[in-house]
């Protein structure tokens, strides 16, 4: 995707998740598990957004070189969560429109500037999304293009920061097959002759298999399934 592509997915993805959010409250009320996140309630979730996005909406708004002033805004109770959601929304969209991806903010990963942080919150609206609405039982597919995006985020930022020192010994090589993007990536590539299995899939859902929002079987494997989970389990996400 190109720069300019990563605020429409984020609007696009911050509109869904709050209409979700809205619906899956009076279906099911603030207290309804969330499958992708089996520790939180829909109330963690939305909270967890709207925290998120305030953070990153201060980052590049003050221009901050460190994290160390910021003050994490007050939790607020269940009634007041779809606004303050909003607000955010709103909030982190217009800062990211005003700012100029070169800029050069503080962020986690080697890559200190705006684009960075466009990147990383499109990608996050978008899984969220999918968590949403999994407690509604009404998962949408996620576009070609930004599935694989994401992939290769996955790839390219995630797994470099959760293994800075490269692929473990006994890590093998995972081909993901993007079939509606006709592409294809590879976790840990290098680490032996030949890869352990083939994931094949849309490109969505081979994302949502990365973040562990979906299981295997949603995909066709070619090969040892269970080793190339037990690779993807080496990326921790925490």
């Amino acid at each position: 995707m190109e720069l300019d592509e990563y605020l429409p997915v984020l609007e696009k993805a911050n509109a869904r998740f709050a209409g979700a959010a809205a619906e899956a409250v009076l279906a099911h009320g603030w207290q309804a598990p969330v499958p992708g996140c089996p520790d939180w309630r829909l109330n963690d979730l939305v909270w967890h957004l709207s925290e998120v996005q305030h953070f990153w909406t201060w980052v590049v708004r003050s221009r901050a070189y460190d994290p160390s002033t910021y003050v994490e805004p007050r939790r607020r109770p269940d009634d007041e969560l779809l606004g303050f959601l909003t607000a955010q929304n709103a909030e982190l969209e217009l800062v990211l429109g005003g700012a100029e991806p070169a800029t050069r903010v503080w962020t986690w990963a080697p890559q200190q500037d705006v684009a960075f942080v466009l990147r990383r919150q499109a990608q996050e609206a978008t899984v969220h999304v999918v968590d949403v609405e999994q407690v509604l039982g009404d998962v949408r597919p996620i576009p070609a293009d930004v599935g694989l995006d994401g992939i290769d985020e996955w790839l390219d930022v995630m797994v470099p920061g959760a293994l800075p020192e490269g692929p473990p010994p006994g890590a093998h090589p995972v081909v993901l097959h993007a079939v509606d993007a006709d592409a294809e990536r590879t976790l840990f590539p290098g680490s032996r002759p030949f890869p352990i299995a083939a994931l094949t899939g849309t490109a969505g859902d081979l994302l949502l298999t990365l973040w562990r929002r979906v299981p295997l079987e949603v995909l066709t494997v070619d090969g040892d399934g269970l080793q190339a989970a037990a690779m993807i389990d080496l990326v921790s996400l925490d």
